[in-house]
């Protein structure tokens, strides 16, 4: 089966192929870094990973991911008016914090991460190409503003399905200088009170880049005139991506071939973010939660639907994951970290689900179907079916970014800890292999006997749908 996506632009699923056999250019609109991020802010970076891990794995492509770093803005010197901190810390800061919580939710670094700012020369070159072509024009005013005439280009709306005359101008545009109140900056000049470091000089005079400017020239720069794939939030369509679209190809730029968005995380029906007071800061949520379930978490659903937080939301996410590592733990007793050889067959239920728009509901019910099957081969004393079926859940699992036995999620330290959970785990393995097959012949006593034994030892047993669990016990001074 072809693996098809849904593409934003053509609004239904079709057959990628990619331009160049064997590789794939993607570039992804990453965040703004005026502030912390939050759940709400991640989700694209999981869902376009999973999307990675899947041309790689299920299709043995080449992948480049460009994903940017707008580190300069009106939000970004708004911020930095607001708190009296240098705009470019501020960036930077948010920037930095942003890595990590990527980082810690198991996101695959991307190819290259440019920033805006050292991207100036690339940007000015597209605008003088604009403005050769008549797409673009520098304010009367001297402002040092260029903006880009939307009427000059007649597929503008085409993105995101609207007529140019259905359109108006932002509540908050700056008019000055405009042929039309939709015509959008290219280039923004310099005003009174931002900082001069805030800008730079130009043959249109000083000033920054519009956003939407930005990501045209470095992915350009990055991924060339044409590319395979641009992917972002659902709220980057319009007005960004549209006006992205419209000035890389008014100026002779191939561009993206697929555009994919994935939808938001709300909270009581309203997008996560800070202005509504519901932002869920992701180091705030790591103080109570493992990063494996956040990240289990947003990738649960399909990137193109809404994921509705709830107070329970993370811990229903822990149990799907603990019944995951639950059959793993008890398969692969003494393997402390396990990652896929690729030598594995994924099931034809996984691959087909995957294939059809990153179905990855489809893709959890199989890894699940497989923790059953893998759970009644332990009952049933056969271990090396078991074995066989863990492999298998390990490399769907890490598909989706999900392995409870990666090193990712379990590393950390010397290996010291890791060894003496192995070695535990070796020898309580054996005594639960013990108790199964006592039950199984009807022995209890013998069965409870080993319970005790382990009691006595400070191991605590837990008898689940996904089979025995055990860990330390945890003791109360008197």
């Amino acid at each position: 089966m072809a693996l098809r996506l849904f593409d934003t632009a053509a609004r239904e699923l079709r057959d990628f192929t990619p331009l160049t056999p064997g590789k794939v250019g993607m570039y992804i609109c990453g965040l703004t870094t005026q502030g912390a991020p939050h759940l709400g802010h991640v989700r694209f970076a999981v869902a376009f990973d999973v999307l990675r891990r899947w041309l790689t794995v299920g299709h043995g492509y080449d992948v480049a991911l460009v994903r940017n770093v707008t580190d300069i803005d009106d939000k970004i010197l708004r911020k930095s008016a607001e708190s009296g901190e240098d705009w470019f810390a501020l960036s930077y800061r948010n920037e930095r914090a942003t890595t990590a919580a990527l980082e810690t939710l198991g996101i695959i670094p991307a190819t290259y991460e440019p920033r805006a700012t050292g991207h100036i020369t690339e940007m000015i070159e597209l605008i003088d190409t604009l403005v050769e072509r008549q797409h673009a024009y520098p304010a009367p005013d001297d402002s040092g503003d260029v903006y880009f005439d939307v009427k000059s280009y007649a597929d503008y709306g085409a993105l995101s399905n609207q007529s140019l005359g259905e359109m108006v101008a932002a509540d908050d545009a700056d008019p000055r200088g405009k042929r039309d109140p939709r015509d959008f900056a290219l280039w923004k000049g310099h005003k009174e009170g931002e900082p001069a470091t805030a800008s730079w000089p130009t043959p249109y005079g000083r000033g920054r880049p519009g956003w939407h400017l930005e990501c045209s020239a470095m992915a350009r720069k990055y991924l060339g005139d044409t590319f395979d794939i641009h992917g972002g939030g659902i709220d980057l369509r319009f007005p960004h991506h549209e006006n992205e679209q419209a000035q890389s190809r008014a100026a002779g730029l191939g561009f993206a071939q697929y555009w994919l968005h994935n939808a938001w995380v709300t909270v009581k029906g309203e997008k996560m973010g800070k202005s509504l007071g519901n932002a869920l800061e992701i180091h705030h949520l790591l103080e109570t939660h493992t990063p494996l379930t956040l990240r289990y978490f947003l990738t649960a659903a399909h990137y193109r639907s809404t994921i509705e937080y709830h107070e329970g939301s993370l811990t229903e996410a822990g149990a799907a994951l603990e019944r995951i590592e639950g059959f793993l733990r008890r398969a692969l007793p003494g393997v402390t970290t396990i990652e896929p050889t690729g030598d594995e067959t994924l099931p034809e239920a996984f691959r087909t689900a995957m294939d059809d728009d990153l179905g990855v509901s489809g893709a959890l019910a199989a890894i699940h179907e497989a923790v059953r099957e893998g759970n009644t081969s332990l009952d049933e004393g056969d271990r090396q079916a078991a074995a066989e079926v863990a492999h298998t859940v390990v490399a769907m699992a890490d598909v989706l970014g999900i392995n409870p036995l990666s090193a990712q999620w379990v590393g950390g330290g010397d290996g010291a800890e890791d060894d003496t959970h192995a070695a535990l785990d070796a020898l309580v393995q054996q005594l639960l292999v013990a108790r199964t097959e006592a039950r199984q012949s009807r022995d209890f006593a013998t069965a409870d006997a080993i319970r005790d034994q382990l009691s006595g030892a400070g191991i605590a047993l837990e008898d689940t749908a996904a089979g025995v669990r055990w860990s330390l016990a945890k003791h109360t001074k008197d």
